[in-house]
Formats: structure tokens, sequence, C-alpha cells
């Protein structure tokens, strides 16, 4: 879960350059955020055995966190190997002096540090909190005049030359169709084949649902071959492929299906030398687990990741969640399908995380108090688990988090099945809610004045208060009604009423379904937003703001600024609206959104967004929330709400919840608020999310230093070039092999698909 900034606009300077629609949209501003992850306390207070396990896990999670780079755009892989090529023979000061000297300014340098610290932010030349694309913000020809003038290309003319022109088109590209991360017409993705549409991701999840077997760690290649059939390639991530299978639940899979006239190919293989590498630092990491949990765990990670399956994965997150208050915390695998256009694949990511010990004991005694507020939800007992399975829930600092970005909280696993009967852990990642969420006045758009200083003095504590009660009892409520293979139903389906109707339940989930695979392309948002709406809802209960330590006009102000903040993220969200394609880029601003149009619904002056003009005389905006109405207006309208949407979800209803949620997230120019030209103002006076440097861990003998870098791109950069020391061009070597032998599903940016999309 996180929130971008609000905030200040910027100059487009020379984006002009990478075409006429090179706008402030599709770019990095050169004054970008950038903040330092602080570890050092609690990396100082780890044992050596604690320092080696946390070292080995950081190792396997960056590998790992490689394979982001082909599960984002044909281009990526290309064009972090030629930075990664151009940085580690010559540090970002020195090329300076070479760029100044070819006839740069110090912006449209700076530009190209942005630009190169954005791709190693982003796993890619995505944004990951919005699929947007952003190019670099300088003439195509200087930049190539840098590049070709590097001392890398002084020493490998022709490989650094042979990159530049096989991304340099597509770096600079903003072709429509290339803009965003999407399917068929609507954008590029490389978790499908160029070709694919949405009708293909439906016919393979239906495939892939008959066969029981997961998307998460899984890409769609489709070819038309000469009888006219379409054949599609199902291809699973792991370090093995072609080699025998010899007693692996994966081998009776691997091989050709006849499914509804199409032929589908169940393969594996994809990503594996990086996977080699993920898994060797996790046998590496099992000599210095601390129990027997951690050791079964990895033991199932390293299967998984080895034989590409996900039974394996979730055998070792059974042990995970076993693991209870451990002092390293780590997940990793393909895990949040955020950006699959269609829902259902896992982006990979690794995270390794310190506990924090204060702010732990704030969420232990929320857990503890987590069966009473489950109560106070309003949904009928019937539609809540049978047992709350009571999880972990802590703090942490985090020491790394590989992929394409760092969220705040996390509730996982994401597995249903072990969810609802194994149970879940979740975390709040301290350090960076501490530098990611921070705001300054001059920057707060869209408040009025005398809320300001409120909003600053509030919005963190308020945040931490929605992050405990948004992962652990947004996420962690709520049952589905599932009839298993044996047509056996996990509720009475003789008694249980659905509120809505006040008829019998009449649907639910049948065996291999999942939230993600019926609710597919609408499925995150959905549950971010009844994640969210929970946050606002049990805020309320002065139980909870007692546990963080709030009472009396403290706790009302959280209230207020956290509700506040809630409705003006609504109005954020606009710039991750494509009126184009009318659709939404990010899960957890499309939430933001729909809860502002419930609460802008429930009238009698709770909410208000009126459009203004700014002291600068452009266009502008406020967002007035009357606090004195959240318990007698908000709270009613909140609690419809949230039944229609655990009642549509319990019952595995798509037809009603895409028809309830897709009618709240439609963006138009219906008045009074008129939101598709308020999108105008809102892209206006952005601000761009920040940029986090994280540190590296270095081994030297048998202790584990910690490298640290300074809060800007240069440090991100830096931090970059010094991450792979000893096979940094090997890896450039596996990516670009990866990438070139998968280029022919991507043949050109024009050729977007026929039929649906």
């Amino acid at each position: 879960m996180g929130e971008p900034e609000a905030g200040s606009e910027f100059a487009i300077g020379a984006a002009a350059a990478a075409g006429p629609m090179a706008d402030a949209q599709y770019i990095l501003p050169n004054d970008i955020g950038v903040s330092s992850l602080d570890c050092r306390e609690a990396f100082r207070l780890l044992s050596p055995t604690e320092r080696l396990y946390a070292h080995h896990l950081s190792r396997a999670s960056w590998y790992g966190g490689l394979a982001v780079l082909l599960q984002t755009s044909p281009e990526a892989p290309y064009i972090y190997a030629l930075l990664s090529r151009i940085f580690r023979a010559q540090d970002p000061d020195e090329l300076r002096q070479h760029a100044l000297a070819e006839g740069l300014t110090e912006e449209e340098y700076q530009a190209f540090l942005v630009y190169a610290a954005g791709v190693y932010s982003n796993m890619g030349n995505y944004k990951s909190f919005g699929d947007t694309k952003f190019v670099p913000n300088l003439p195509k020809e200087k930049l190539e005049r840098v590049i070709l003038g590097s001392k890398a290309a002084q020493q490998h003319l022709e490989e650094v030359r042979g990159l530049w022109q096989t991304c340099a088109e597509l770096m600079f590209s903003l072709e429509s169709r290339l803009r965003h991360l999407g399917l068929g017409k609507e954008g590029i993705t490389t978790y499908f084949s160029g070709n694919c549409t949405i009708e293909d991701a439906k016919l393979a999840q239906n495939f892939l649902d008959s066969q029981n077997l997961s998307a998460y760690n899984t890409r769609l290649f489709k070819e038309v071959r000469q009888d006219g059939k379409p054949h599609y390639e199902v291809r699973l991530a792991s370090v093995l492929s072609t080699e025998p299978t010899l007693d692996s639940e994966m081998a009776s899979k691997l091989k050709s299906y006849e499914y509804q006239g199409s032929h589908f190919w169940v393969t594996r293989g994809d990503y594996a030398p990086i996977l080699q590498k993920v898994v060797e630092h996790l046998e590496k990491a099992k000599t210095y687990a601390a129990n027997s949990h951690q050791e079964q765990m990895l033991a199932q990670y390293i299967e998984s990741f080895t034989q590409g399956s996900i039974e394996a994965h979730k055998r070792g997150s059974r042990f995970w969640i076993q693991d209870k208050g451990p002092i390293v915390e780590s997940y990793i695998g393909f895990i949040e399908s955020y950006r699959d256009p269609f829902g259902s694949r896992g982006e990979f990511e690794g995270f390794v995380a310190i506990v924090n010990k204060a702010m732990s004991a704030k969420f232990e005694w929320l857990v503890t108090s987590a069966e009473q507020l489950l109560k106070e939800l309003p949904w009928p007992p019937a539609f809540e688990k049978d047992k709350f399975l009571t999880p972990d829930f802590t703090s942490l600092d985090v020491l790394t988090f590989a992929g394409s970005g760092i969220p705040a909280g996390i509730n996982i696993p994401n597995y249903d099945d072990l969810r609802q009967t194994e149970g879940f852990k979740n975390v709040s990642l301290g350090n960076v809610l501490a530098v990611a969420y921070a705001t300054q006045r001059e920057k707060l758009t869209f408040l009025e004045e005398n809320d300001k200083d409120l909003y600053i003095r509030w919005k963190g504590p308020s945040f931490d208060v929605q992050v405990g009660l948004h992962e652990l009892l947004g996420h962690g409520s709520g049952k589905l009604f599932v009839q298993d293979e044996k047509g056996a139903f996990n509720f009475d389906p003789e008694t249980v009423i659905n509120p809505e109707t006040g008829e019998q339940i009449q649907s639910w989930y049948r065996s291999g379904e999942t939230w993600d695979s019926k609710f597919s392309t609408i499925a995150s948002s959905y549950e971010e937003c009844r994640a969210e709406s929970v946050g606002l809802y049990l805020c309320l209960n002065p139980q909870v703001l007692e546990i963080f330590g709030f009472e009396g006009a403290d706790a009302e102000d959280v209230v207020y600024v956290n509700w506040l903040n809630m409705v003006r993220a609504g109005l954020l969200a606009l710039e991750f609206y494509t009126p184009e394609a009318s659709s939404w880029r990010q899960a957890h601003m499309q939430a933001r959104f729909v809860i502002l149009r419930v609460l802008l619904e429930a009238g009698e002056g709770l909410v208000t967004v009126t459009p203004t003009t700014g002291s600068d005389g452009r266009p502008d905006a406020r967002v007035r929330l009357d606090r004195s109405k959240i318990r007698s207006v908000g709270k009613p309208a909140l609690e419809r709400f949230l039944q229609r949407l655990q009642v549509l979800k319990s019952t595995g209803d798509v037809a009603g919840g895409r028809a309830l949620y897709e009618g709240y997230a439609a963006v138009t120019d219906a008045p009074p608020e008129c939101f598709l030209s308020l999108r105008d103002t809102v892209l206006l006076r952005k601000e761009a999310r920040k940029l986090i440097v994280q540190p590296n861990t270095h081994l030297e003998g048998s202790e584990v230093q910690l490298l640290e870098y300074e809060a800007s791109a240069t440090g991100l950069i830096r931090s970059f070039s010094e991450r792979f020391p000893e096979d940094g061009p090997e890896l450039e070597e596996i990516l670009i092999q990866l990438a070139t032998a998968d280029a022919r599903f991507w043949k050109g940016p024009s050729e977007a698909p026929s039929g649906q999309a």
C-alpha cells in the first residue's frame, strides 16, 4: 500500500525532443525527491549470524529483482544493461565532465542521471506506481553523444553501440500504445506476447484453472501457426527447463494440451539463470537460519524456484507464517499481481527487514484486540472467517526491498487458501514510512490553508493507524464461500442469508477458483478499496486510537486527518486514470477515488471538491471535509458500502462486484465535480513520487558490512553500480540473452493485435 505525494509542477524543458507528447507525465523532474533508507541502527543490533542470514537473503532478493526487467517492457533489460555497463566503467561525477565537454548543460546531464536512477528504482522504464512510461528529459542525440563517448564505449565500442541501437528508439518513443503498461491495444506488457488480447488472457486463465495451475509464476506467449490455430505457451519461472523431472510434482503438468479448440503447451525455465543465483543464496542463507521453520521455508522456496512449483512456494509460505516474531523478516517470490494487466501474474519481489520492537508492541496490542474489532465490521458473522488466525504483525526497518517499488505495509501471503485456513502476516515498513511520506507545506496541494498545519502534524501518525488497520483488519478480514472438489461447502447454504437481497446464497467459489482468477482485472483494486474502507471505518473506534497512544483532542485530529488524507488522495488519484482508454493504472489510487465518490454521494456537505484559481493564476482545486459530519454522515455511508463490497466478494458475484466497483470508478465530467476536467488540474500540480536509495551488504571474510549511499540520483546509481561486484558483466549478458531470445514476441511497437483489446 502506498500513497503518492502531492504537489509541485515542473518545467518540461528539453523533453519535447523526445516527441510532441513528452509532457510532464512522461518524464522525471530534475528536482525529484530522493531519500535514503536508514537501517543503520537496526543492522548494528543484529548478531553476526543474523547479519549473514540477512546478507544472503538480500543477495537472493537483488538477483531475483532483475527478473522484473523482463516482466516490464521489451526494451527494459537492454536499457538496464546499457546503464549498468556505463556506470560500472565510470562514476557519475567523472562522466559529468565528459558530458559537459560534449555540449550538454548541467540540467541535461542531471536529467540523464535522474532517468538512470528512475530505471534502477522502478526496475524498468515504466513507473511502478501508475505504470506510466518515463523517457529521458534531454535530446536523444545529446544522450547518444554521452553514451558513445563514455569510458564503457571506449573499452567496448561495438557492444555499447549495439545496446544503444537496440533500445534507443523505444527508450524515447511515446507512441500512444507505449505510454502505459496494458494488454492488447491498451498498452505494452511482457507478461503476454504482443499479439495477446484480453480474450486470450481469459482463455488462458480458464485453462490454468482447469489444470489447477497458478498463474503467479507464468507468462503467456501466443503464436498462430500454419494450421491457423492459436498455439499458447504457458511458461513457468524456474531454474530447470527441459531436464528430467523425476519425482517432481511438476512432471505431469509439462506437456501439450488441447483446450477449447486451442493448443496449450506448458513449459518452464523462464528467468532460469537469474533464479539459479537466487537459489544459490537461499542455500547459503539456510546455513544461518534461526530455527527449523526458516530452514524448511527456504528449502521449499528453493524447490519452488528450481522446479517452477507454486505449490512448493505455498508450503514455504506455511512455514513462513509459523515463524512468529523473527528478528530478521523476509519474503521472496512472484508476489503482487498489480502490474499484470489481467491481474493474475505475480511480479518478483524480495525483501529483508529487521524488527522495530517499540512500534511492533503497538501492533501486537492491535492484534490482541482484533477478534473484538472484527465484530464491529458491518457484515453478518457468517461472512467473517470461522476463526481469526492470529497473525504476526511487526514494524520493520527495511534493509533490502528488491522489485519495482517499496510499499509502506504488506499483508501476505496472497494465496487465498492459505489466508482463509492458515493465516497470514502483516508488516508495516517503518523506515519507508519515515522518508517516503513526509510532506513539505509549500508542496501541499488542494487543501485549505487552515488544514495544512494540522495535516502535516498528524499525517504520519494517522497513516500509521491506517496502515495497521488496512493490513490487519482490512486484508485480514472476510470469508470466501467455497465449494470444494468433493462438493462440500464451507458455509451452510440452507441458513446463510445474503443481507443485500434477504435470500439464500446464490453464488460461491468452485474448486480451483480464487479471488484473483474470478475478479481478474478489478480484483487488486477492489480488495485495496475494501481494506482502505475498513481502515477509515475502524479508526473511529476509541479503543484503536488508544492502542496507538491517542486520546481526546489528539485522537479526533488523527481521525480527521486520516479521512482528509483519503479524500485528498481520491482527487490526486486522477493522475493515474487514462481517459483515452477509460482505464485506471494503479490499484490503490483507483480505490481511493472510489472512496471519495462514496463519501461525496453521502451528501449533506460531508465532502466537497471545488475548482478554484490558484495564487499563480492557474487552475487549482480545494478539498473540504466537514469534521463534524464524519461520524453522523460518513460512517453510515461507509457502513453500507463496506457491507456491499464484502457480500459480493464472499459470494464470488463477479457481475455484481463489477457493476458496483466500475460504477464508482467511472471518471466523467458530470457536475458538480467535473472530474475529467479536474484531472488536468491534478496533472498540472502533481509532484513526482520520491526515489528511494537502499544500502548494500558486503561480505568481507566472515563479516557483513553495511554500505550506505547519499540521497541523490548519483547515490542511487552508485548503489546499483556496487550491487553486483562479482558478476555485473555476467548479469548484463544474461539479461541481454533472455530478452533477445523472446524479442520476436514483440516485433514492433506499432503492431497492436487485432480483435478485442
